[in-house]
Parts: C-alpha cells; sequence; structure tokens
C-alpha cells in the first residue's frame, strides 16, 4: 500500500516546512488527490490518521480534495470527466489524446502559526 507511504511523506514534509517557518503549530493542512493520480484517496485518508497521531500534524485540520480526471478528445475536441485512464469520449466514442486534469497528488496548503 504505497498511500502509507505517501502519508509519511506528506507528514515530513509538513514538518520541514513548519520548520523552515519556525511555526509552533500547524492549524491546518490540504491536500489534492486527484481520480487519475494512481493514488486511492480514500486509502490514503486512512493511512493519514493512522500516522498523524504523535506528529507535527496531530492538531490539524486535514482538507483532501478529490479532483475529477478531464480529458480533451483528440477526434472531436470535447473536454470531458474521466473516472478511469481508459475512458472514451462520450460524444464519439474516441480515447483522449490528452488527460488535462486528474493526475494530481500535492499538499496545495499549510496554516501554521
Amino acid at each position: 500500500m504505497h498511500e502509507f507511504s505517501l502519508a509519511l511523506e506528506v507528514i515530513d514534509l509538513a514538518r520541514r516546512e513548519a520548520e523552515k517557518n519556525q511555526a509552533e503549530n500547524i492549524l491546518e493542512i490540504s491536500i489534492e488527490v486527484g481520480d487519475l493520480s494512481g493514488v486511492e484517496a480514500d486509502a490514503f485518508e486512512s493511512a493519514l490518521e493512522l500516522v498523524v497521531k504523535d506528529s507535527v500534524l496531530h492538531k490539524a485540520a486535514i482538507v483532501i480534495s478529490r479532483v475529477a480526471g478531464k480529458g480533451i478528445c483528440n477526434a472531436c475536441d470535447l473536454e470531458f470527466d474521466m473516472h478511469h485512464r481508459l475512458a472514451t469520449c462520450p460524444q464519439c466514442r474516441s480515447f483522449p489524446s490528452i488527460i488535462s486534469g486528474g493526475e494530481e497528488f500535492r499538499v496545495v496548503s499549510l496554516v501554521v502559526e
């Protein structure tokens, strides 16, 4: 389960940023998880809940936002939602030439004091 190691990395990143900014507390962390990122958002959230105890994030509000997958059809230029990488265009059934969203996995913000 690579979500567990990603949760540990998020905690380490938060710790480093808090130290760099001489912050005493992290109040909130916001994370984006794309539907096409290869990260199972629910498993990541569960892993983060397990490892957050006794870490710099133990008091922080954790906000996880899911980012829908988006594709642009190579045949008709329609932009459409993708729920998996092999989704076809709902208009003409072609495969997308460009995945334009949903591959994100990132810490968006930290609120510290």
